[in-house]
């Protein structure tokens, strides 16, 4: 029996899977030169709709402006208007409508950071509140979590094509996001996908190894810390349903953990 080609829905999903679960290179058994390969027409459509914008590198200068910016927000809405003034992150220029912030309780129990906003988060001005977001609604309500959270990313500005967030990017973020766990100062902290994961933690480790395992994430001056635990983003769940399972558990082990 032939094998059946996989449809584009199908590779898609695939390689997602992997791509979440830290795989960054394939094997195969005659070397294949890729170096001439066309890209798919998605990258396609983000080239040409970047092609006249200019990404400027995350430079000392940003990030300087970054910290002082951040250091100078006494309060969660003091933050977001530092971070809507906030023009040294290259996403800015990059066709994104307005800087996303945050949602959800200024005095929660727990810190939820995502990734990057996507494009309904682009139109409306808050995180997670397309598809992705109400599937995380309604686990965190079922889990008794609902109120309970205060709602971020490593990144203010989309991504074009909604990508993931590039290192760079997320460092000359990475003040604010820091100075919103500082004024929280929540009891736990839950890091949704890879690209949030590794830069939280400053690690290079997949999310299917991080997953449920419970670090810590210590400020570098060390007075604010907080039990943090990796999990898969819910956008993930809406491509593999099958692994909610795994998203349920650690949320009851967060529900858990702040009661504790």
């Amino acid at each position: 029996m032939n094998p059946q080609p996989l449809d584009t829905a199908s590779a898609e999903s695939l390689l997602a899977f992997w791509r979440d679960a830290g795989v960054e290179a394939c094997y195969e058994d005659a070397p294949v030169d890729r170096t001439h390969v066309a890209p798919p027409p998605a990258v396609k459509a983000v080239a040409k709709a970047t092609a006249s914008v200019t990404a400027l590198p995350a430079t000392g200068d940003a990030l300087s402006e970054a910290r002082r910016l951040a250091a100078g927000a006494d309060t969660l809405e003091a933050l977001g208007q530092a971070i809507a003034q906030f023009e040294g992150c290259p996403l800015r220029g990059m066709g994104a409508k307005q800087a996303v912030f945050c949602r959800g309780n200024p005095e929660a129990e727990v810190l939820i950071v995502g990734e990057g906003p996507g494009a309904e988060e682009d139109q409306g001005g808050q995180p997670f509140i397309g598809k992705a977001g109400r599937l995380l609604d309604r686990m965190l309500a079922e889990a008794g979590l609902e109120g309970r959270v205060f709602i971020t990313n490593t990144v203010f500005w989309r991504p074009p094509g909604n990508r993931t967030p590039t290192a760079a990017e997320q460092a000359v973020c990475a003040p604010f996001v820091e100075r919103a766990f500082a004024l929280l100062r929540p009891k736990a902290v839950l890091l949704l996908g890879a690209a949030s994961a590794r830069s939280v933690l400053a690690t290079d480790e997949g999310i299917m190894r991080m997953r449920g395992q419970w670090r810590e994430w210590r400020l570098p001056e060390g007075a604010v810390s907080a039990p943090a635990l990796p999990t898969l983003h819910p956008a993930f769940l809406l491509r593999q349903p099958v692994a909610k399972r795994e998203v349920w558990a650690d949320l009851l082990s967060l529900a858990a953990r702040i009661e504790g």
